[in-house]
């Protein structure tokens, strides 16, 4: 990186560069898609939403619909629009509208009936995309997920902004889709974020405008007022989160309930909401990409140690230990090895992993190049039996 997380405020898209604002263009490769906001290198809360994914599956695999309105849903008297295209969308045709109506907007709509095998495939690949940083995702749906790339959490060694901006190109490239990105401190801030410049947008909400950026916002920004709810708010005079953010939590309580709370907190930029995977947890690991390749085995047991002990920390966090160690490596020409190592007895020490990684590395660090190095812990189990005592500790 070209300045500390601490300065860094502008992130290329591009060549994920983090960097201290200076020019428009990024220094680096020069590219215009920069994003810019003061708190972008520590903030950590994210929303990834695919763009009209149903439809953007379609056109990626017939390009002939690239550049054509697309909706995507079953066609007849009861059909409803399951997705449509940004082209369709120009005319009026949404999600969920009867597609009578739709075709009556945008009659020279092709219609598509959807293939739920194949954007099914194309989920559990994003999916995976996501896994390669973070153990920690709560999908939504198919397209959709919350993700948190803490510093305690995420499996790269760089800040949640630039592993964010990397799965949003990884997924262009290897999906051939489009996503756009929030990033906050919250769920509800980060998926509002994800909603400002979509299609292919990466947006930044951070702790000290939200407040403020929520104000002039209508209140059906808020998850949970449908229009039943906005209704009930307007007979209250608030049709703006800003001027529910004048209405004391206890008259919310009082007119909505438990809902109440929730609304006051929403409008005053705060939720306690964790992003909850959806399974359990399997392997724990982290790793580390190299601002240059490394062929030397001792820089290799270098970069080792402070991931052994990151993902012995993360095993004690998460009450936790593992039979396996598994050594991840890249090469210079994007080869991933993994190489295994199955223990006499689980392990959630630090030095127990070190040591094993470590033997795989002097097995693989033969001069090849390697720009990336990962370590980690899987056939998790309780950490009851784990790392016993030697019978020959304390004996001289």
């Amino acid at each position: 990186m070209s300045a500390s997380s601490r300065a860094a405020d502008s992130l290329c898209r591009d060549c994920l560069d983090l960097y201290e604002t200076g020019a428009e263009a990024c220094p680096r490769c020069r590219s215009n898609r920069v994003v810019r906001h003061p708190e972008i290198a520590a903030l950590a809360i994210a929303h990834i939403d695919c763009d009209a994914f149903f439809a953007a599956v379609e056109k990626r695999d017939n390009p002939a619909l690239r550049d054509l309105p697309v909706i995507v849903g079953h066609p007849g008297g009861r059909g409803v629009v399951t997705t449509a295209c940004y082209i369709a969308r120009q005319y009026g045709p949404r999600s969920a509208m009867p597609m009578f109506r739709a075709l009556e907007l945008c009659p020279d709509a092709v219609v598509i009936p959807p293939d739920m095998a194949k954007y099914k495939r194309a989920g559990n690949r994003i999916r995976e995309i996501f896994r390669a940083s973070t153990p920690m995702i709560e999908p939504v749906s198919l397209d959709e997920a919350y993700l948190d790339l803490s510093a305690d959490v995420r499996l790269q060694d760089r800040p949640a902004a630039v592993s964010l901006a990397e799965m949003a190109l990884a997924i262009e490239r290897d999906v051939g889709i489009t996503v756009s990105a929030g990033l906050s401190h919250n769920k509800f801030l980060a998926k509002l974020a994800s909603d400002l410049d979509k299609p292919r947008g990466f947006s930044v909400i951070g702790r000290a405008e939200a407040a403020d950026f929520l104000k002039p916002l209508s209140v059906r920004k808020i998850m949970g007022v449908g229009e039943a709810t906005a209704r009930r708010m307007t007979e209250l005079g608030i049709t703006t989160i800003g001027e529910l953010q004048g209405v004391p939590e206890s008259r919310l309580i009082a007119r909505f309930g438990k809902f109440g709370r929730r609304l006051a907190r929403f409008a005053h930029a705060e939720d306690e909401r964790r992003v909850t995977p959806d399974r359990p947890t399997k392997s724990v690991s982290a790793e580390t990409t190299f601002a240059a390749d490394i062929r030397d085995a001792d820089r290799l047991y270098e970069a080792l140690r402070p991931l052994s002990d990151r993902v012995a920390d993360r095993l004690r966090r998460a009450g936790l230990a593992g039979w396996t160690v598994v050594l991840k490596l890249k090469t210079s020409d994007f080869r991933t090895l993994t190489r295994n190592h199955r223990l006499a007895d689980p392990t959630r020490l630090a030095d127990v992993i070190y040591r094993s990684a470590a033997a795989l590395i002097a097995r693989e660090a033969d001069g090849r190049a390697f720009r990336l190095i990962g370590v980690g812990v899987t056939d998790l189990c309780p950490p009851d039996n784990a790392d016993p005592p030697d019978l020959f500790d304390g004996l001289s």
